[in-house]
């Protein structure tokens, strides 16, 4: 590695600001690593994670509980719109098994841009993310390639970044929907639509509960998190957006970063 001092001739340059530099050179370096990993990657045995922490006796037993519960793990880009992204694919790929569901949610989904509208998002930002999100949807109920080429269409950036755009929009509606309510979520001093404008709407800003919830709760889809830490227990436990909601989409989270998970049959 160059000196993070150096000009890019290589010229040392007292004048230049080391902190910023490092910075900026250790930001390069997690874009190297990330552009490397598929936006949306394929379904991998649970064995690959005991591997992952094959020298590490408290996340290898929490591994050994996850095990016990689900079969295989899907990984997503740790580009901090991993939660937005897991979340859209694990879903729309339940529903090619669940074409009653899928109808209803095709629905919601075409009427979500007269509804985003009606609490004052601009009709021409809305346009082209909402058209672009719909041809995605739409694949699901599109026929016998219909698993393929939702895979494709994920792992395609144009297509897969404005599916990640539109449903950070639409968590974006909720929480100004409901902002009386969310307003407790915030800290700090600032208003539900200045966390939106900052935290939410725009792309690689990570996820919290606060997302989950809203974007769990506008398209009535009921999420489970394991979180994966180094807690005390030995279970990896898990939080169900919104409580009480019927699951259907099963996601991991270690600090930081959310992949999905497929449960065996007799997990709820």
């Amino acid at each position: 590695m160059g000196d993070a001092n150096a000009n890019s001739d290589g010229k040392y340059n007292p004048g230049e600001n080391q902190d910023d530099l490092i910075m900026q050179q250790h930001r390069e370096i997690e874009k190297e690593i990330s552009d490397s990993i598929a936006l949306v990657g394929v379904k991998e045995s649970l064995s690959s994670l005991e591997n992952e922490y094959a020298d590490d006796d408290v996340y290898r037993s929490k591994v050994q509980d996850l095990s016990n519960k689900y079969k295989s793990i899907r990984r997503t880009r740790p580009d901090g719109n991993c939660f937005f992204r897991a979340f859209g694919f694990a879903y729309l790929e339940g529903l090619l098994d669940c074409q009653q569901e899928y109808k209803c949610f095709q629905d919601l989904a075409a009427k979500s841009k007269d509804w985003l509208i009606k609490l004052g998002f601009p009709q021409f930002t809305l346009e082209d993310f909402h058209e672009t999100f719909m041809e995605v949807v739409n694949v699901v109920g599109g026929g016998p390639n219909a698993k393929e080429e939702l895979f494709r269409l994920f792992n395609d950036q144009g297509y897969s970044d404005y599916v990640v755009v539109y449903l950070r929009l639409i968590a974006s509606g909720q929480l100004q929907q409901d902002s009386d309510f969310y307003q407790h979520f915030i800290e700090g001093e600032r208003s539900v639509i200045d966390f939106c404008h900052q935290e939410v709407e725009p792309m690689f800003k990570e996820s919290d509960h606060i997302h989950i919830i809203a974007l769990s709760t506008a398209l009535n889809v009921g999420v489970r998190v394991r979180y994966m830490d180094r807690g005390d227990s030995s279970e990896v436990i898990a939080h169900d957006f919104p409580e009480g909601s019927k699951v259907s989409v099963h996601l991991l989270y270690r600090p930081g970063h959310y992949d999905i998970l497929y449960p065996n049959s007799s997990c709820g």
